[in-house]
């Protein structure tokens, strides 16, 4: 299991910049990534007050990131199988990126590039169960390779985000550059690597590793392994519910949460084609779903989308697929109503974050790139 530290929680919220946002994503109580995000969000305090002990007061200029999110804190999918296991790891990778001038560092290259933005395309929302078919039909002729007990999965991806950064008195927004993302996990989740810039050092960190209590945790919606997805029902409405039970009480509302936790499982996990399926037409029974005429993905491949708008923050949540392969491409939200962000500075038109899947297959060895990964 691994953190998709790339996914923010939705926007429109201030938060505190080194505390995670609790209300906003929180998890059941006695779930290890509760523990894990504390732990993460006291490392990067530690890092930020020795950087600024190190530069000294003629150097520490009061900077304070509102409405970012923390690379450590973001919405977590194949959650890793260690919080101080994995804790430890990511302090040394972080470490070892900050010595590299990496965000927050000396030689800061935290994000000041113009905001990401985007035309808003037309919802319809009748067609949303006709698209979701297709789509299921086409996903059920498409097997990737089985994986054996000693192999990886592999999933190389792109992605971007937006946001509000103040420095002193100043609030502007944002976006951090578009970058590759590597990740390898075993169908168990006890081991697996990962490479992000911006989140871990050039040669990534480890994802292996017991939980706080010295146990192997167990895997659930928001932390997978393939052999937990594996296992899930196949019957739609048998899947939905047990969606719907499991994430009780987290998110923006039941419809919502379970739309985004169908679209994490579509993006950043490696589900069999059955429950590929599955997911597709669970979804085409959540209230609310719509389809897009257009959306883009992080590598400005251009398609159709299946979409869900959550009204808490005015964000619509956008699963991009190929028009004629009706193959997934990526996901992005894009700010469609009001204005969120400090200052309100998170109009309509602003792609909050964006996503794109490159390659996703199955390698013998942890670290291996196939010949199409990005």
């Amino acid at each position: 299991m691994n953190p998709d530290l790339s996914r923010p929680r939705p926007a429109g919220q201030e938060e505190h910049p080194l505390l995670p946002p609790f209300a906003e994503r929180e998890l059941p109580a006695g779930r290890h990534q509760f523990h894990k995000e504390r732990l993460m969000a006291q490392i990067h305090e530690d890092l930020r007050a020795a950087d600024t002990a190190a530069r000294g007061p003629a150097q520490a200029a009061p900077a304070r990131v509102a409405g970012s999110r923390n690379p450590f804190l973001r919405r977590a999918v194949f959650v890793p199988a260690a919080a101080f296991a994995l804790a430890g790891a990511l302090a040394v990778g972080f470490l070892s990126y900050v010595d590299r001038g990496a965000a927050d560092g000396p030689g800061s290259t935290v994000a000041t590039g113009p905001a990401l933005t985007t035309r808003i395309g037309t919802a319809d929302p009748k067609g949303a169960p006709q698209l979701l078919d297709r789509i299921s039909l086409a996903s059920a002729s498409v097997s990737g390779p089985a994986v054996r007990a000693d192999q990886f999965v592999y999933i190389g991806s792109k992605a971007a985000n937006t946001y509000v950064k103040t420095v002193g008195n100043k609030s502007t927004l944002v976006s951090l550059p578009l970058h590759v993302r590597h990740q390898w996990n075993s169908p168990d989740g006890t081991k697996g690597w990962l490479i992000e810039p911006g989140n871990t050092g050039p040669e990534g960190v480890t994802l292996a590793g017991l939980d706080e209590k010295g146990n192997t945790p167990t895997p659930y919606l928001n932390a997978p392994t393939y052999d937990y997805l594996a296992a899930l029902p196949t019957d739609p409405d048998v899947l939905l519910r047990r969606i719907y039970e499991e994430t009780k009480g987290m998110g923006n509302g039941p419809d919502q949460e379970a739309f985004t936790t169908i679209g994490d499982l579509l993006r950043s996990s490696y589900p069999p084609a059955e429950l590929t399926t599955a997911l597709y037409k669970a979804a085409a029974k959540i209230p609310g779903v719509v389809t897009v005429d257009e959306a883009v993905d992080a590598a400005g491949r251009s398609g159709v989308a299946v979409a869900r708008l959550d009204e808490h923050s005015g964000q619509r949540v956008e699963w991009i697929f190929d028009r004629q392969t009706l193959t997934f491409l990526g996901e992005r939200s894009v700010q469609v109503q009001g204005e969120s962000g400090e200052q309100g500075l998170i109009k309509p038109g602003t792609v909050v974050y964006t996503s794109a899947v490159m390659t996703r297959t199955v390698v013998d060895r942890i670290k291996d790139l196939p010949p199409t990964a990005p």
